[in-house]
């Protein structure tokens, strides 16, 4: 008798990744290799992130189907999934993201120190069109505001680091030994009534002036709890340095029963109360919204799923920084970027070579969007980023998005061809996904014959089975060509009209990536371009060409790389804490011994998640800012700052490649303190592409011997090549060289090689190269 497929699967052995993006929900899986359990074996699975006909949940659909797949048995849809089989669960989101852009996140309610109620709405007063006459901000993110009737302040502090004699002073128990001495001091340490003087978390001297009424805010909070509030962002004046009245009516808030309290100085114990308050109206308005997806996302799987014990499946989550985290540590304020962050990762750990340090440019050109982001041996963090109008404080990686993805909208408008910013999303989707979509760059590749509906997924129609519809959009471009005819002295056909549309999109896509090069002093053409991304392929070559990039890398799982790079990334784990300190040499050691604590805390916090040894990277840094500005840096002391940890050397070259000059008699000052700590995944992922193609035998064999089809494609400048061959991925070996015009095809991508152009295929990549 057969044993099942299923017993022969060990338990917590299957591992699943899931991106699930705008349009297209990605999931990668890997398994023991049932022949040899010493081998494992990867599985791809693509699906529409939203199809309201046939499934509730994306992720939740791929993952029945991996198991279904990997088990052999049948799993019908809408039962509850057993995880005994399941190692871990990855997963990246855009729910928060598009819950920001579409405003249609959680009704919160903001408490705010009294007298400050109007400060979020005032914001910095920055003006980002400044020529326009008609500036239309967007409105704040809270629904109501509650002043606090609380108030504290800062004392005794310098602004010259030689005058200690007016400095205030503390003992190791944060007793005020001597200091100035002004109104409403009464030179105590300990804070028991109004005019205590007490040492905050950054060490400057903290006067409590009035502590909040327990029941009067108690009172307030039932009132707006009746009234049908359950999130709530907490922000006070100074707070980041003393959060003491932020925890207190965070208690009274989860007494009353609010069942999401966002405290600024527990998300971001930064100095800056508008971007800290703004950060945290968007947490309290995000993370519940998240919530609800995720607890109906874990209502699909048996209860093992949740109760967080050593043999069940752990579920993590991709943050905004390119690090994992788990349920407890993620939030709506973390996930801004949870999606392309995947993506980031999946090309930094495959593409990099320690040795060569080639700059990396990441294209990732998804059904939505486009998003560009640059490696260069270390991510690129952002801690202050402004999405859809709202500015948020938290460590976010440096990617660039602009609308212009397989899914962008073509249209045509006053004389000019546009593709984007609308898109056609999953739901209804380009005019090919037989929903009666609109037109979009999808469409274009269709026609232009870098799509061969045969090889690309069948999961359209009703039945989910069904190809790309050539004939919608054909039918949907003749009717767009004849009114672009209309307005033109020479007629033009249909194939000149449809890639001037890709045209278009190619410079589109082009923006971002010279924003992120160009326009910061690094030249475009000794990059290195790393496509991903479901309609990366079609585009690469052309992009690569208008930058004066040579080099391409496409990835073999290029297409879900956001999904692959959730199971390369490494568990993050940070800790931060203000400063406020003048960067001198009496204090450096001061700093240092801080430092040495934070990282003594993440190490045992990344040591409990079972990260040891040589498994654990730490960062160190230190924001920075020349005394009268207030734009600090984060700073990382690197090798070129010497062996030791130079922190001033690294400011001033941070910022004298950020402003082009220096601040020379200005003192230093340290805002915060932190450390970041990252848990390696893997110990290594072997050699890197460049070593593999140095040392690889390559050939160039008869195409028909490897030929799968021939298709007729529209190039650039030569126009329709009728015969352009046409490979599959699978079918090619090793070594195997492939001189454009081409295509090669796997289940999940199409990589159209241009006229001039010559492909590689190595054990990972294909590696492509421009004449």
């Amino acid at each position: 008798m057969a044993i099942p497929r299923s017993h022969t699967i060990p338990n917590h052995s299957i591992r699943i990744c899931a991106d699930r993006g705008g349009t297209f929900c990605d999931v990668h899986a890997s398994y023991p290799d049932p022949e040899n359990p010493q081998e494992r074996k990867d599985l791809v699975v693509k699906l529409l992130s939203q199809d309201p006909g046939n499934y509730d949940d994306a992720p939740t659909e791929g993952i029945r189907r991996v198991l279904e797949i990997v088990t052999g048995e049948t799993i019908a849809r809408g039962s509850v999934l057993e995880t005994e089989k399941i190692d871990y669960i990855r997963l990246s989101t855009t729910i928060a993201t598009n819950a920001l852009l579409e405003r249609k996140g959680h009704k919160h309610a903001l408490l705010i120190t009294k007298g400050f109620k109007d400060l979020l709405l005032i914001g910095n007063q920055s003006r980002p069109k400044i020529f326009d006459l008609n500036i239309r901000r967007p409105p704040p993110l809270y629904s109501t505001v509650l002043e606090v009737d609380e108030r504290v302040t800062l004392v005794g502090y310098t602004s010259d680091p030689q005058a200690e004699e007016n400095a205030v002073k503390f003992d190791e128990d944060g007793h005020i030994v001597r200091g100035y001495r002004g109104k409403g001091w009464d030179g105590q340490g300990d804070a028991e009534g109004p005019g205590d003087i007490v040492k905050g978390l950054s060490g400057e001297a903290v006067r409590i002036m009035k502590r909040p009424d327990a029941s009067e805010v108690e009172r307030d909070l039932q009132k707006l709890y009746d009234e049908g509030y359950r999130s709530l962002a907490i922000v006070l004046v100074h707070s980041y340095t003393f959060p003491d009245h932020e925890r207190l009516i965070g208690s009274i808030a989860r007494k009353v029963g609010f069942t999401h309290v966002s405290e600024s100085a527990q998300l971001l114990p930064m100095i800056k109360m508008v971007p800290r308050g703004v950060s945290s109206t968007a947490d309290a308005y995000l993370t519940p919204i998240l919530r609800g997806y995720l607890d109906g996302f874990f209502s699909g799987f048996d209860a093992k799923l949740r109760d967080g014990s050593l043999r069940s499946p752990r579920v993590e989550f991709m943050g905004s920084d390119g690090g994992l985290l788990d349920l407890n540590n993620f939030s709506g304020l973390k996930s801004i970027l949870s999606g392309p962050a995947g993506g980031v990762v999946g090309y930094a750990l495959t593409s990099w070579d320690e040795t060569l340090r080639h700059p990396i440019i990441g294209l990732d050109v998804g059904g939505t969007s486009t998003d560009v982001s640059r490696f260069d041996g270390r991510y690129e963090i952002v801690y202050e980023t402004t999405t859809a109008g709202v500015t948020i404080q938290s460590p976010q990686l440096d990617i660039n998005t602009v609308a212009a993805g397989g899914g962008s909208c073509l249209t045509f408008r006053n004389g000019l061809f546009l593709a984007g910013p609308e898109s056609a999303g999953a739901q209804p989707g380009p005019a090919c996904y037989r929903k009666g979509g609109p037109l979009a760059v999808t469409d274009a590749n269709l026609l232009l014959g870098r799509l061969v509906p045969e090889y690309f997924p069948k999961i359209f129609g009703k039945t989910e089975k069904e190809p790309l519809d050539v004939e919608a959009s054909r039918t949907a471009f003749e009717k767009l060509a004849e009114e672009i005819n209309a307005t033109q002295e020479k007629k033009l056909s249909l194939d000149d009209i449809v890639y001037g549309f890709i045209k278009v999109a190619n410079e589109t896509m082009c923006r971002p990536i010279r924003a992120l090069t160009e326009a910061r002093g690094y030249a475009t053409g000794k990059h290195i371009l790393a496509s991903f991304g479901g309609a990366g392929g079609q585009h690469a070559c052309e992009i690569a060409r208008l930058l004066g990039i040579k080099t391409i890398l496409i990835h073999r799982y290029s297409s879900i790389l956001s999904a692959y790079g959730l199971a390369l990334a490494d568990r993050a784990y940070e800790l931060q804490e203000p400063c406020s300190t003048f960067y001198t040499p009496q204090n450096v050691p001061i700093l240092l011994a801080r430092l040495d604590k934070l990282t003594n805390e993440v190490k045992a916090e990344l040591e409990s998640q079972g990260f040891e040894g040589n498994r654990v990277h730490v960062d160190r840094m230190l924001n920075m800012r020349f005394e009268g500005t207030d734009t600090a840096l984060m700073v990382l002391p690197t090798a070129q700052d010497g062996d030791g940890e130079d922190f001033e050397k690294a400011f001033k070259r941070a910022y004298k490649s950020e402003f082009g000059f220096l601040l020379d008699t200005k003192g230093i000052i340290v805002d915060d303190i932190k450390v970041r700590g990252i848990g390696k995944t893997f110990d290594t992922l072997g050699d890197s592409v460049y070593t593999e193609i140095s040392q690889l035998e390559t050939r160039h064999f008869e195409h028909e011997a490897k030929l799968e089809t021939r298709w007729s494609v529209y190039f650039d400048k030569i126009g329709r090549v009728d015969d352009t061959p046409v490979f599959l991925l699978d079918n090619l070996d090793i070594g195997d060289v492939v001189m454009g015009p081409a295509m090669i095809i796997d289940n999940t991508q199409t990589i159209v090689i241009v006229p001039g152009a010559k492909a590689v295929l190595t054990s990972k990549h294909l590696y492509i190269t421009l004449h």
